[in-house]
């Protein structure tokens, strides 16, 4: 299949889920890691075509919606300093701090500006010797090396007025975290193919080993979720362990050697604090050596700013696939892309943001399936939402 709407051909799509119907004989709860794949479920209704016994919950992999509140904060702190040209991609802008968000920034007088690629803030380094540009690098891995580069290149041409902004977190070490809760209910995923294209499928491998799961690797079209999802089953019907790959057309074993040797060079693994979550231990990337450096936290000095979440917003709980944005008290009334609680209600891989975009009003009936009650130790707090962004460059 060569073009896009060979990925969204509906009979292809009803022959597969038809075949997923009669491989799934048991109950089981599949989670798919990344917000796009979260997006195409919904957008598509793929859920919806599946057997009652099977449950898609939707996992965090929107890199947006987990950048912790603080963060935001120290980016918005950082944009209103005098001199300072703030880059980030779009949807970055609408996501809330704990008072406001970059948008309200720019409108109050900060020069916060929408770039297409950290190398523009590069260029902009360049073209204003005067100013200090600032990127805010968030992403899972899909786009650190292009972060990377962009910081590696700033050093070489001795451009002592850019830095990063890094909130960049890591899968394997968000699937560990979520395979120990005690509240767990994953029996499989589907593990996102384009942070696979730049890291390979092997750093699952211990992963499933460990948890006695099966992790599928696919892309983010209709086809290629459902058949993801039929192979997920047939794994998990069959007894088996392990991590194959799906979306062969763009990922390899081994994944990008050369992005991987400019990451290890550029990025050292530290513990990194999850939006709604909390800190995961060796979750995300920080600049080491010397490109530290060229990180914006320790330059601008907002590297101790600590914030509380909101009690009201129930984020966390949706992207650990404890709840849907359904079961949000706030969602679609006191949560709006207008009015976000959270970051996922803004992102345009938030699962808040598709429920609203593209089920908002409708009740959960078959593929919309409620996820289980809290226990009673879990606290049950108001909810948030979110909604779909505009369509700015994002990052995954």
């Amino acid at each position: 299949m060569r073009f896009i709407d060979e990925y969204r051909d509906a009979g292809r799509a009803r022959q597969c889920a038809d075949a997923i119907v009669q491989r799934a004989t048991r109950p089981w709860t599949i989670m798919e890691i990344c917000g796009g794949q979260t997006h195409a479920i919904v957008k598509f209704g793929l859920d919806e075509l599946l057997p009652a016994s099977l449950t898609l919950v939707h996992g965090p992999g929107c890199p947006v919606c987990v950048t912790p509140l603080e963060l935001i904060d120290k980016a918005i702190a950082i944009a209103q300093q005098p001199g300072v040209i703030f880059c980030s991609f779009g949807d970055m802008l609408r996501v809330p701090g704990s008072a406001r968000d970059l948008l309200s920034a720019k409108a109050a007088g900060s020069d916060v500006r929408i770039v297409y690629s950290p190398l523009d803030a590069v260029a902009l380094a360049q073209a204003h010797p005067e100013r200090a540009v600032v990127f805010f690098a968030v992403g899972f891995e899909t786009t650190a090396p292009a972060n990377a580069l962009a910081v590696h290149q700033a050093r070489r041409l001795g451009l002592r007025n850019f830095s990063l902004l890094v909130s960049h977190v890591l899968v394997p070490p968000a699937m560990e975290a979520l395979l120990g809760s005690p509240h767990n209910r994953v029996q499989g995923f589907l593990a996102a193919g384009h942070v696979c294209v730049v890291m390979g499928t092997r750093e699952y491998e211990p992963i499933a080993a460990r948890h006695r799961i099966p992790i599928v690797v696919t892309g983010f079209e209709p086809l290629d979720i459902l058949q993801g999802i039929h192979r997920c089953v047939s794994l998990l019907e069959a007894g088996a362990v392990g991590v194959e790959n799906h979306y062969a057309r763009a990922v390899r074993p081994e994944g990008n050697p050369s992005a991987q040797a400019l990451l290890r060079e550029v990025f050292t693994v530290v513990d990194r604090k999850w939006r709604g979550i909390g800190v995961i231990p060796a979750s995300g990337f920080a600049l080491r050596g010397p490109y530290a450096d060229f990180d914006a936290e320790r330059r601008f000095g907002v590297a101790a700013h600590q914030v509380d979440e909101s009690a009201e917003c129930i984020s966390g709980l949706v992207l650990q696939g404890r709840r849907t944005p359904h079961e949000c008290p706030a969602f679609g009334t006191r949560c709006t892309p207008d009015h976000p609680l959270g970051a996922t209600m803004v992102s345009s891989e938030g699962a808040c943001a598709a429920y609203y975009r593209y089920r908002r009003g409708r009740p959960p009936g078959p593929g919309l399936r409620a996820s289980n009650p809290a226990s009673p130790s879990e606290p049950e707090s108001p909810p948030a939402a979110a909604p779909p962004a505009n369509p700015e460059p994002g990052q995954s």
